[in-house]
């Protein structure tokens, strides 16, 4: 596609610099209100919710769209790693991303992130759903900022691109246009898993996407790192499936650099997929 290595220059500059808090966002933060079917959106909305199912837990969330968009678009739900947030994936420039990818010749769409806490996605022995709080709570949120939901993508890094194939399948095929699961969380068994990930291998078990057949039917993207310590498990996972994911591994770690040097590849990938 024309103009996408500019993209991939600009994007991975604005992206790696962002992740070292270099990057600095050049549109005024707007107030999150539903846009007027004749007004542009903004290209950046924050706001906040107390979520039910995290406990009262107050959740930032965060939209990004390209400049002039007055249309409905859907939205690429962004889940971010362990000990991150909401703010720490959307300051790595994904607004300016959206920008030169749309001018670029990507169809539009948003990007979405929210605060899930460390429970990896799902709900945990204390009560706190964060899965639950995507799904239910968020999901909604959003169609009431303006945004299309009756088809969503996920892409996450790490504890959320484990994230992003357990609610993207959940969710299911009618609705789930897209996964991208960059550097996921992967373990092969209860007792490999990280400390905290699980609170039991029973939740190990409830929880696991190895086998799950809804990623049969949604079109899947791994993208990983030769020197990834999931790099192991992430190659097993991907023979495990039925058919071949798009992405693949390539040389990298588990780390900002190798996640922004992915992520034109992912949203080339992923935008006709949501637009569809």
């Amino acid at each position: 596609m024309a103009g996408m290595s500019a993209i991939s220059r600009r994007a991975a500059l604005q992206l790696g610099l962002g992740a070292v808090g270099a990057y600095t966002f050049g549109t005024a933060v707007a107030a999150a209100a539903p846009p007027s079917p004749a007004t542009a959106a903004p290209t950046y909305a924050t706001g906040s919710f107390t979520s039910a199912a995290r406990g009262g837990a107050v959740t930032n969330w965060i939209i990004a769209r390209p400049p002039g968009q007055s249309a409905a678009l859907r939205p690429v739900i962004l889940l971010h790693g362990k000990d991150s947030n909401a703010h720490t994936v959307m300051s790595m420039g994904v607004e300016q991303f959206l920008a030169d990818a749309v001018r670029a010749g990507l169809p539009p769409f948003a990007m979405a992130a929210v605060d899930g806490g460390n429970g990896y996605w799902h709900r945990r022995a204390s009560g706190d759903d964060p899965g639950a709080m995507v799904l239910d709570e968020f999901l909604p949120l959003l169609a009431e900022q303006g945004l299309d939901t009756s088809r969503v993508a996920f892409l996450g890094w790490s504890m959320g691109g484990y994230g992003a194939m357990l609610l993207g399948s959940r969710l299911g095929a009618g609705r789930t246009a897209a996964i991208c699961a960059v550097s996921p969380a992967l373990w092969t068994s209860p007792g490999a898993a990280a400390p905290g990930a699980f609170d039991s291998a029973q939740d190990y078990t409830d929880n696991s996407v190895w086998g799950r057949a809804a990623l049969d039917e949604i079109p899947l993207r791994i993208d990983c790192g030769f020197d990834d310590p999931f790099y192991g498990a992430t190659e097993q996972f991907i023979a495990q499936l039925s058919r071949p994911p798009a992405g693949g591994f390539s040389p990298g770690g588990h780390n900002a650099a190798f996640w922004s040097s992915q992520l034109t590849g992912e949203m080339t990938w992923a935008a006709p997929l949501l637009a569809g």
